[in-house]
């Protein structure tokens, strides 16, 4: 690396026990300050933890706010999320500080699109009903209105958004049999796989509403108790993207008035949920699942030496490979002042 070469260069990283050897690779090179808690980090204990380094690698759930950076001092070059989603990051306090913020795209995206097709399976079919009344002890003689569920061949997919995990997931639904649309609200073009129509359409039409937007102050609470009025009462919703898109209240009312058919959920707010009596965690005609769309051995492994890479190439001088959209890919000059020499985005599904 630059620089003296006896002095190597300071990377914290929020975990321990990371899949794959990215992190083990980057100690080649940097000295790395790892958090060895049960537990994650407090926000005051990551901020110790980046006092005086250069590089930080974390995961999505880390938040990185503009008292992290401060506390990191002025030598940080680089955020690296293990993360293709980045809400928890101010980029605008990162920008005015010049130092780059990465993220992992390209390497999970038909990993979650896996998922989100077995939540439509899952939710449509009443499969997890069925699962547990065999372990209850509770499968009886045949019966012919036993655990229907719906059809997902035939059925209409409507996408919210369309980047690399709808499309991954349209692919796998053409395999289905289904029809696919979507709706994006700057790109509105078809290809082979879907046809974009407009947002209230996109509701009134699918059979299944599948969620894969980022997390923005104009995508909050973007599926609420209107939205959830205007799909169809057969309808199941799927949501892999953020989980303050959906209203979880509204959602709860919806399928307990019936007004829609089911829901699978990857993705909560406030995660992670513990409480055994929490509402999304009963309800009979909901599907949830702890936030594990990308997690297979391969793809967790690919997202952290994707991060560790985006560290050493910064800290190397090089631009990092993947940058957020519309950011930077080498350190900048600090700002004076807020918004001063700042490069602010804004996030796109």
């Amino acid at each position: 690396m630059s620089g003296s070469p006896t002095r190597r260069p300071r990377v914290a990283v929020s975990r321990t026990a990371l899949p794959g050897d990215g992190v083990e690779r980057l100690a080649d090179r940097c000295d790395i300050t790892a958090w060895t808690g049960a537990r994650p980090p407090t926000p005051s204990e990551l901020a110790g933890l980046v006092r005086g380094c250069e590089g930080l690698l974390v995961l999505g759930s880390d938040r990185v706010d503009a008292a992290l950076l401060d506390a990191a001092g002025p030598d940080l070059r680089v955020v690296a999320l293990a993360s293709m989603g980045y809400d928890g990051v101010d980029v605008e306090a990162a920008a005015e500080r010049g130092v780059v913020v990465t993220h992992t795209p390209d390497v999970l995206a038909d990993t979650t699109a896996d998922v989100a097709m077995a939540l439509i399976l899952m939710a449509r079919r009443r499969l997890p009903a069925a699962m547990d009344a065999l372990r209850r002890g509770a499968w009886g003689a045949f019966r012919m209105d036993a655990f229907l569920g719906l059809d997902v061949h035939g059925a209409t997919l409507g996408l919210i958004g369309y980047g690399q995990i709808a499309r991954a997931l349209a692919r796998r639904a053409a395999g289905f049999g289904m029809r696919v649309q979507h709706h994006h609200p700057r790109r509105r073009e078809d290809d082979e796989l879907s046809r974009w129509v407009p947002f209230d359409e996109l509701l009134r039409t699918s059979d299944v509403v599948s969620v894969h937007t980022p997390l923005t102050e104009e995508t909050k609470d973007m599926i609420g108790a209107a939205e959830l009025a205007l799909m169809k009462p057969t309808a199941t919703l799927v949501n892999t993207g953020r989980g303050g898109i959906v209203d979880e209240e509204a959602l709860l009312t919806a399928l307990r008035r019936g007004e829609i058919h089911s829901a699978g959920l990857d993705v909560m707010t406030g995660e992670p949920r513990t409480d055994p009596s929490d509402p999304l965690l009963t309800e009979p005609h909901l599907v949830v699942l702890p936030h594990v769309g990308s997690a297979t051995e391969a793809t967790r492994a690919a997202m952290v030496e994707l991060a560790a890479r985006n560290v050493e190439a910064v800290l190397e001088g090089h631009p990092a490979p993947t940058p957020l959209p519309g950011t930077p890919s080498l350190p900048g000059r600090r700002a004076q002042r807020a918004g001063q020499n700042a490069s602010v985005i804004s996030a796109q599904p």
